[in-house]
């Protein structure tokens, strides 16, 4: 049950932690609040938290810091909450492993809809049945079940959740050009900004992994105007 799940809410500000925890935690969910670095390590380390909303501005390290930190050890479900509204921090936040990012101030509700489509995706990620198919293409092995990407030479490569959703979509449609809009709709789940360039920095991380050469593309191919097609 999602209700079961633990929250973790990194965030420096007493009022709006305690606020947010209050929300999510009236709606049945296990929440703790860490105002710095230090502390969310500490609460992390446990092991039972299924969700992380990180602020960018906090008082010891910045927010980017410990989503890198974080996605050197975790897939976890993070939301970055932040009061930078440029696309440069949503771009840097999206390439460095978060999975959503919501600009202060925010609708609480709409924040609490977002957490719970994310955990939602991470459970079921979890409970994927193994017959599920290996996808295969040019010398590479994409695994369902195990959410694992292998190298033509064996090598594993590590995926976060959205290159993980957008590959296998791509490679469930081979040969077949998706749009950014399709795209976005398998891979997020949630409403498009028109500036979102949420699916073209999904692509740029996908190359640099198992492109030769990334900017000279082979496998994810750019049809301009439309969107991207996995080659044949």
């Amino acid at each position: 049950m999602l209700a079961n799940n633990h929250i973790l809410i990194v965030e420096d500000d007493l009022v709006a932690s305690t606020t947010l925890a209050a929300y999510i935690s009236k709606e049945g969910y296990r929440v703790s609040t860490a105002p710095d670095g230090q502390s969310m390590r500490d609460i992390f380390a446990k092991g039972d938290v299924d969700l992380i909303l990180l602020d960018i501005n906090l008082p010891d390290e910045d927010g980017f810091s410990l989503l890198k930190e974080i996605r050197r050890q975790s897939e976890v479900g993070v939301i970055m909450v932040t009061g930078k509204a440029e696309d440069i921090d949503r771009i840097v936040a999206l390439e460095l492993g978060a999975d959503d990012y919501v600009v202060k101030p925010f609708n609480i509700r709409e924040l609490f809809a977002r957490t719970k489509n994310l955990l939602r995706r991470t459970m079921s990620a979890r409970l994927v049945v193994k017959d599920e198919p290996v996808k295969r293409f040019a010398g590479w092995s994409l695994s369902i079940p195990s959410r694992t990407l292998t190298s033509p030479n064996g090598e594993d490569v590590r995926l976060t959740r959205f290159e993980f959703e957008l590959l296998v979509t791509l490679s469930k449609n081979p040969g077949r050009v998706l749009s950014r809009d399709s795209l976005i709709d398998h891979v997020s789940g949630r409403d498009r900004a028109p500036s979102d360039r949420t699916i073209d920095v999904l692509i740029g991380r996908l190359r640099r992994k198992i492109e030769l050469v990334p900017n000279d593309p082979r496998i994810i191919l750019t049809v301009q105007g439309v969107g991207y097609v996995l080659a044949v």
